[in-house]
């Protein structure tokens, strides 16, 4: 798992099996669910690095379809509805992606 050592799989686990579902998904229940809410700055910005998939400095579209799937193999990829709330709450500038400080204001909401 890609967060071992900052999240814990008990945790991580948890917030899988909450979104489970098609259009489950809520990233506030998330991040509090597997912990990343309660991180430092340090960890949530290496958690932005590793869901950063293209090392790019940002979090575009197709990158946040498949976030769940940096948490755990296999599991499922966000919906097209999903996948663009996702992208709307994040993106405070517009620019249609999320940066590193956008991703952390995410995160400690």
């Amino acid at each position: 798992m890609a967060f071992a050592g900052v999240l814990k799989d008990a945790e991580v686990k948890a917030a899988l099996d909450g979104c489970s579902a098609a259009d489950s998904f809520n990233y506030k229940s998330f991040f509090k669910a597997c912990g990343l809410s309660g991180k430092s700055s340090d960890e949530v910005k290496k958690a932005f690095a590793i869901i950063d998939q293209d090392n790019s400095g940002f979090i575009e579209e197709d990158e946040l379809k498949l976030f769940l799937q940096n948490f755990k193999a296999g599991a499922r990829a966000l919906t097209d509805d999903e996948t663009k709330k996702f992208l709307k709450a994040g993106d405070t500038d517009g620019d249609g992606k999320i940066g590193v400080d956008e991703f952390a204001a995410m995160v400690k909401v």
